[in-house]
């Protein structure tokens, strides 16, 4: 699914522009992308390259490189960190941290997530890498491993740096990896409405959590240059939608905006499910194997987005790899399934084998190759 998600924010327009696709509503603002999760489709998009400050979005590469820690035993939630000097003088928005006060990595967490502290943000940073700085290099990494071409961080907070940069798209795709790696985090720290620490307490800026309660995530932004920006994510009837909304006017526009996008996305498409999770779409023959064909299918079902009312107008057409030579590993790709609407090009979703094949013996093989030389 990763990588399907990733294939389709890789290029702009990802989604053929369908003759009758539906148009989307005005939106006020600089820039936005709407992106089905469930389908790897983007919807609707505006500016989505543009290169842009992106504020307290930030926070979500530190976040993700944070769960990152946590599940590869780097970093352990109740881990105590103790707040240095240069967290505790961040400028903007803060989590109340005492400095040289020894704070568990789950509270940094609430505090950056829920809050936006910035105090939490650096304090988390050096606990991971050192140093803000040498955390800032991990960053720069990791958005090149995901794919970010447009970003480039300076910091782990999104406080104003004339070198820090990203696009609508780039914050789509990292906001998609953090929710598809990190389901389990993303459920814990995303949805929390509000904390306390030191009996201070802190309220999550984002509206939407309180105003749409298919609402589980993700993070607001903003700075001057910025304006008001917002991640955002809902899940209803099993499909699950994102939106990027940069450089709105305000608080109340950012959310009204992004919430005006989510229910087009869900009242103009239908989720349609081609195929359930493991369910073969085809056997496809396997040369020189132990079996002489393979299931070819998708592990994690496919679903995909069309227009209301149009799915009795989908076809779909599996194009193998041929030949397909043993031995076969479960999840090598084997095909190509091309889905067209009405005609008209919708994507194509490379199908997986569902089991292994093993190599067939020395005979097998040699009466295999033979028969080869005639295809």
């Amino acid at each position: 699914m990763r990588a399907l998600l990733i294939a389709a924010l890789v290029a702009t327009g990802a989604t053929p522009a369908l003759a009758d696709a539906p148009q989307p509503p005005r939106v006020a603002a600089k820039a936005y992308l709407l992106f089905d999760l469930t389908s790897g489709q983007v919807l609707a998009e505006h500016e989505a390259e543009a290169s842009v400050e992106p504020a307290s979005l930030t926070k979500l590469m530190t976040a993700y490189l944070a769960f990152r820690d946590l599940r590869d035993g780097r970093l352990a939630r109740e881990q105590l960190v103790q707040v240095s000097a240069q967290a505790w003088r961040a400028p903007g928005s803060r989590s109340f941290l005492e400095p040289g006060s020894r704070v568990s990595v789950d509270t940094l967490l609430q505090g950056m997530v829920v809050h936006s502290g910035n105090d939490a943000c650096i304090a988390l940073a050096e606990a991971m890498a050192g140093s803000e700085a040498l955390f800032v290099q991990r960053m720069n990494r990791a958005a090149e491993r995901l794919g970010l071409a447009s970003t480039r961080y300076a910091n782990a907070t999104g406080l104003p740096h004339p070198e820090q940069r990203t696009s609508a798209r780039d914050l789509a795709r990292l906001a998609a990896a953090l929710i598809e790696d990190f389901p389990q985090e993303y459920a814990r720290y995303y949805a929390q409405k509000e904390f306390a620490h030191n009996g201070i307490a802190q309220m999550n800026r984002n509206r939407l959590l309180w105003l749409d309660p298919s609402v589980d995530g993700v993070k607001t932004g903003f700075t001057e240059g910025a304006g008001y920006c917002l991640v955002a994510s809902s899940e209803r009837g099993g499909r699950r939608l994102l939106t990027v909304l940069l450089g709105a006017a305000s608080d109340a526009a950012r959310a009204r905006e992004s919430q005006k996008l989510l229910n087009w996305g869900y009242q103009a498409y239908d989720g349609v499910r081609l195929y359930a999770p493991g369910a073969a779409v085809k056997s496809v023959a396997v040369w020189k194997g132990a079996a002489p064909a393979v299931s070819a299918g998708f592990a994690r079902g496919l679903v995909v987005s069309v227009p209301k009312g149009e799915a009795r107008s989908l076809a779909a057409e599996l194009v193998t790899h041929a030949p397909v030579l043993a031995p076969v590993v479960r999840g090598d790709k084997v095909g190509v399934l091309r889905v067209a609407l009405a005609g008209e090009p919708l994507g194509e979703y490379p199908v997986e084998a569902l089991q292994p094949v093993a190599r067939a013996g020395w005979f097998g093989r040699a009466w295999d190759t033979l028969r080869l030389w005639f295809q």
